[in-house]
Parts: C-alpha cells; structure tokens; sequence
C-alpha cells in the first residue's frame, strides 16, 4: 500500500524524533545516575539507592578541603575567561580584518590546541612551569587553561565579526565618531552573542578541565576535578557524586544564563 507524501512525512517526523529522543536519553542516562546517587543513602556508590538522604551534601559543604578546591576551580575558570577574550577579541579582529602574510598560519597556530592530543599539552607546559619554578601555582593554572579555552573563544569570535557588516561601523565613523567608539559602541554590541559564546566555552573547558590540573596541581592549590580524581583513587564515596553534581549543576546553570542573555539581546521579530 502506497502512502500518500503526508503521511509519509508524519512518519518520517516521527521516526527523527523517536530516534533523538533515544540517542538524547542514552547521553542524559549517566548524568541522571550521577545526580541520584549524591542523594543515595548508601555509603557507596550504588544504584538504586537503597534509600534517600541529602548527608553527603552536608558532609560536602563541612570538609575544607572541598570547598577550597571548588573556589579555586572558580577563582581559574574566571580568570581563564577573561584572559581568553582579553586575547581572544584582538586576535579575531586582526585574523578577520587584518591583510597581512601569514595569517591563515596565524589562524591554524590559534587552533592547534584542539587538534594536538591534550596530555601532550599538559606534559609540555608541565615541563616549561617545572623549569620556571611555577607549578603549583594559579599563575599556572591560569595560563595552562587559557592555551586550551582561546581558541574556543577565538572561534567564535571570527564567526560573528564575518557575519557583521563593517559598512556599519564605517558608516558610524563617517557620522564623526572615532574608529575606537564606533568598535566599541556599533561593533561590540552587534557581536554580542559570540562574545557571550567565547566566554561560555572559555569558561566551561577551564572549570572541568583536569588533565592540565593534575598537571599543575599541588597538594595545597587542586581544583575541583583534581580533588575528585585524587579521590577516586582512594575510596568510592557518594561524595565523589555530590561534587559531580556540583558540577554538572554550574555547567547547566551558566548555559541557562547564557541562553537569556542571548534571548534578552537578540532582536525581536
């Protein structure tokens, strides 16, 4: 029996969204496990819990030592996000704007990070920092993570100055504004969203990033993935989930803010 082209649409539609809805819960299934045993009653990690209790949260919170790691993977990620566009937003300009030779060699140094294997990385920086005498260090942690988030934000940023209009901000200068003001009161604004992007990514890689962490930590400066790791080694405590939680959790939380303040200033139709 032949379908009529509606009906086959509709099972088509259908079969697309039976088959993400399958492949979405296969990723979402590990982080829901995570999330259910920090709440497990259980003083390891089972699943499913055999009751429910919120102590590993409270034993989380009361131990020193996992919050000073969870401050400072904050105290690095911040830091990293504002070093990665402070570099970032110069370096997009100069490789989209700018007519000089090598720039597409320019533009592939910028991406390398993501194409060398990071434990690579991480084994070159570690010896770089060890010989400077700066392991162990949030200078280190810093800079480590930068080399890693920039071309994240780099990206992103030479995506939205190609989709910007440049007549724009020569159209401001001509009206007598300074080239200065019409970038940062014409340009800036108009490429908002990947500036919020390049932030976001430069962010979120730094928070749970942990093979450059092991690297460069010590045992007075960890972060909190290093922490989790150090303690994975040693005991299987519902602990462990609580902070995986954690993070998952800010992950999810600056995505969210992300999307509004894209939401708030996209334009409306």
């Amino acid at each position: 029996m032949l379908l009529s082209p509606n009906a086959m649409g509709r099972r088509l539609r259908y079969g697309l969204f039976c088959t993400t809805a399958i492949i979405a819960l296969f990723l979402l299934l590990p982080i829901v496990f995570i999330v259910l045993l920090s709440f497990g009653s259980s003083q390891w990690l089972i699943f499913p819990p055999p009751g429910w209790t919120l102590k590993w949260y409270g034993q989380f919170f009361a131990n020193e030592q996992w919050m000073t790691s969870a401050l400072v993977s904050l105290k690095v990620a911040v830091l990293t996000t504002i070093c990665a566009l402070a570099l970032g937003l110069p370096a997009a300009f100069a490789l989209v704007r700018g007519r000089f030779p090598g720039r597409e060699l320019l533009y592939a140094l910028f991406t390398l990070p993501m194409i060398v294997p990071l434990v690579i990385i991480a084994v070159a920086v570690y010896a770089l920092f060890l010989k400077l005498g700066y392991t162990g260090t949030l200078f280190a942690f810093v800079v480590s993570h930068v080399i890693v988030a920039l071309p994240f934000t780099v990206i992103s940023l030479i995506n939205s100055l190609k989709l910007f209009d440049q007549a724009i901000e020569d159209a401001a200068v001509i009206c007598g504004a300074s080239r200065l003001q019409a970038i940062l009161k014409v340009t800036f604004p108009a490429i908002r969203p990947g500036i919020v992007a390049g932030a976001l990514f430069a962010f979120l890689v730094s928070w749970d990033e942990v093979v450059l962490s092991v690297m460069m930590a010590s045992p007075s400066l960890q972060t909190l993935p290093v922490k989790m790791w150090t303690t994975l080694r040693q005991d299987l405590t519902p602990v462990i989930a609580v902070a995986s939680t954690l993070l998952i959790g800010l992950s999810f939380l600056v995505m969210l803010i992300a999307a509004l303040l894209r939401r708030r200033t996209s334009p409306t139709r």
